[in-house]
């Protein structure tokens, strides 16, 4: 068990006050290493903890005045961990099954998409965020899940036809087919047969199917109950649009803690070829050090989605747009900010998962945390280099 969860945020906001005086004995020691609990201990019986490579972090500076990033560099400024490039042989037999499982199995990737299909580089995606899958099969079972969460969040939400109108009976009826309805028989036929009725439930319906083969009775269930969290958050955004409502800072970072990446890291175990026991998962630091990596991987996918989603009619919201309208910055400065709420959420993160890593040194605590941090580092790479779907703003 978890020896002792790390504590959250007050369940009770106070009014601030000045902070009493700290004894010198009471202040705590600094935070252990990530890079140190992060790269795993030597020695018999630790090869289960050497697995994933990680590199140390880097915080570039800006470039210079006038300067401007050139295409697949990063955010200036961006707290982040460089990866190795990813297998090129998994990369390509990666990219190869899943698009024939998009593109002829499942039939979600029609002849007029395939070409941002194929810019979308999933198998590359997928390969930087889990090298240490013990086999393709693995891989497939996080890059189908990520295909079908793509092509729902298309089809109803955004590119490919979505509308925020009535998105919450489309949602609920695909949910169906990650968490499947227990009827009579008289309309059990009827909701098998509406499954395959359109291509975010085809998708849906077979990605679940593969996964739960690979993947434990509580595993299964975690990925639902992430899934439904992330159903929520597209409601919650919906509302907004529907509204014309630009939520304040605080809340539209509350809803992207819902509608962010946690189904993704949240399977790096089963990707991985073991589990993070339930009771494990369950703590509250583990929910919290996962809630953080959520959050600033989503913050990365806003950074560099930002040109792309500006231009896309209406107002799209992100956290650099959200800033500027509520706390009256422009734009530069907005995005700017957005970088340091990212950094904050990553060391935050890193600091946090350190520490949890020191207080429960399990086996399976330990690789899960390390496969969440290296999900972090491939979801940046694969945003940073992914000069098909962005580009940076001209800020430098």
């Amino acid at each position: 068990m978890v020896s002792r969860p790390l504590p959250g945020p007050p369940a009770v906001p106070r009014p601030p006050s000045a902070p009493d005086p700290v004894p010198d004995a009471a202040v705590p020691a600094p935070a252990p290493s990530l890079e140190r609990i992060l790269y795993g201990p030597s020695g018999l019986g630790t090869a289960a903890l050497q697995l994933i490579p990680r590199i140390p972090g880097a915080e570039p500076e800006a470039p210079e005045p006038g300067g401007k990033p050139a295409p697949g560099d990063p955010v200036p400024g961006l707290y982040f961990h460089p990866v190795p490039e990813p297998d090129p042989v998994r990369v390509e037999e990666v990219g190869r099954r899943i698009r024939e499982w998009a593109v002829d199995e499942v039939r979600a990737v029609p002849p007029e998409w395939e070409d941002q299909f194929d810019g979308f580089s999933v198998g590359r995606y997928m390969v930087a965020c889990h090298p240490d899958a013990p086999t393709i099969d693995h891989l497939m079972v996080a890059t189908r899940l990520m295909v079908a969460e793509n092509t729902v969040d298309d089809c109803y939400c955004e590119d490919h036809g979505g509308s925020p109108v009535g998105l919450g009976s489309r949602l609920l009826l695909a949910h169906t087919a990650l968490d499947h309805v227990h009827t009579t028989k008289e309309y059990q036929p009827a909701w098998c047969d509406s499954l395959a009725s359109d291509a975010p439930r085809r998708a849906y319906a077979s990605a679940m199917d593969y996964f739960v083969r690979q993947a434990t009775p509580s595993q299964a269930d975690r990925f639902r109950h992430d899934m439904a969290r992330l159903h929520m958050g597209y409601l919650a955004e919906a509302a907004w649009a529907e509204a014309e409502h630009i939520p304040e800072v605080w809340e539209y970072l509350a809803m992207r803690q819902f509608n962010n990446f946690r189904p993704c890291p949240t399977i790096t175990d089963t990707v991985g070829g073991y589990e993070l026991p339930a009771d494990l998962h369950a703590q509250p630091a583990v929910q919290r050090v996962i809630a953080l990596a959520g959050n600033a991987t989503t913050v990365v996918n806003d950074l560099y989605s930002y040109t792309k989603e500006l231009k896309s009619p209406g107002v799209h919201l992100n956290l650099p747009v959200v800033i500027a309208r509520r706390e009256g910055l422009g734009e530069r400065d907005a995005y700017l900010k957005a970088i340091d709420v990212h950094n904050d959420l990553m060391h935050t993160f890193e600091t946090e998962a350190a520490e949890l890593a020191a207080a429960s040194p399990l086996p399976s605590v330990l690789r899960f945390l390390r496969g969440v941090a290296v999900w972090v580092d491939g979801n940046h790479y694969w945003h940073q280099t992914n000069t098909y779907r962005y580009t940076l703003p001209d800020f430098w």
